[in-house]
């Protein structure tokens, strides 16, 4: 109990720090720093973290060996799967879920100019949005201005790699039949659809994982205006 109690605190602790690092940031844009200095230093810093979760998650492994975005089967169909295991079928379902993830690092590298051009085109507002809100804010800025034409451009990618595998049209009728009793959502029947999903939630939760580390290390950055926005907060 004092170790749960205490890993809450933790984590409590860290939240508060990072929405304080977030306001001292916005504090210093009206004070030390100019306005232009500090929505340079942001703009650098969510560029870069945007840069290296593309080239984290887009590469051999990038899904399938990370457990934070690893992709599952969905919903009932992940529990079904252990038993298909038990009656023979664990090589199929082995290949179906690496094929998905597959799917997931073929596509990524193909959002890399939308993601930098959504931060390029960010207006005052939404540096302000950035700079005031939580922990979360970053991941909300990338899904707000780019996951509708990144689902646009990710489905053809991961269609033609789940293609390659005979199970994803018969994943597609099991998972139709599934969803319409409930066992799973709508969203997830269709098995590109889902993956299409699941790599963009992927890419947005690594790229504000991204974003916080250079936040809390500027200096290894090697960025100057990062140095002066995030540095002179420490």
């Amino acid at each position: 109990m004092q170790r749960r109690n205490f890993n809450q605190a933790g984590a409590g602790a860290l939240a508060a720090l990072l929405l304080a690092t977030y306001q001292q940031a916005y504090a210093l844009s009206l004070g030390d720093l100019s306005n232009q200095d500090a929505s340079r230093g942001l703009k650098t810093a969510l560029e870069k973290g945007a840069l290296a979760a593309v080239a984290l998650l887009g590469k051999p492994d990038g899904f399938l060996g990370n457990p934070k975005v690893r992709i599952p089967l969905p919903g009932y169909l992940e529990d079904a799967s252990k038993l298909l295991k038990n009656f023979g079928q664990g090589k199929r379902i082995d290949e179906l879920v690496t094929a998905i993830n597959r799917a997931a690092e073929a596509a990524v590298p193909m959002g890399k100019d939308l993601l930098v051009g959504a931060v390029r085109a960010m207006n005052v507002n939404d540096a302000k949005n950035i700079l005031q809100g939580g922990e979360t804010s970053v991941t909300s800025f990338f899904a707000e201005k780019t996951r509708a034409p990144l689902g646009l451009k990710f489905l053809p990618v991961v269609t033609q790699a789940t293609e390659k595998v005979g199970l994803a049209n018969k994943y597609n009728e099991f998972a139709g039949k599934a969803a319409g009793f409930g066992l799973v959502r709508k969203e997830d029947a269709n098995i590109q659809q889902y993956v299409t999903g699941r790599s963009l939630d992927g890419l947005y939760l690594i790229i504000g994982e991204e974003e916080r580390k250079i936040r809390q290390d500027p200096v290894g950055s090697g960025s100057a205006i990062l140095q002066k926005v995030f540095g002179s907060m420490k």
